[in-house]
């Protein structure tokens, strides 16, 4: 599966993109939202994206997303490559980007 720069509403990263499907109430969303910005100006040639999952219900039934936050890195050419629901730690997000890169 792979989604385009289209559907996330902005450029992928040269490298990898972190999307993030988020509501506006959600408080995990909102660090969730701090560790991937931070780790995407940490990281060169990564991007973060944000979707307000409400908004874009049709990506959400698409990708099956049942609760927020879910994250999905997405590889140079916006192939998903790993998936998680629920706040990340930096180490994993930098560990996932890790592989995607290296891939």
């Amino acid at each position: 599966m792979a989604l385009t720069a289209e559907d996330i509403g902005s450029p992928l990263g040269e490298r990898a993109t972190l999307v993030q499907f988020s509501t506006a109430f959600c408080q995990p969303c909102r660090a969730t939202r701090r560790v991937l910005t931070e780790v995407a100006t940490m990281v060169e040639g990564v991007a973060h994206a944000e979707i307000d999952a409400e908004s874009r219900l049709d990506l959400v039934r698409r990708l099956d997303i049942m609760r927020t936050p879910t994250v999905f890195v997405l590889d140079a050419h916006g192939r998903v490559t790993r998936r998680a629901s629920g706040q990340p730690r930096k180490a994993d997000v930098i560990a996932a980007l890790g592989h995607t890169i290296d891939s």
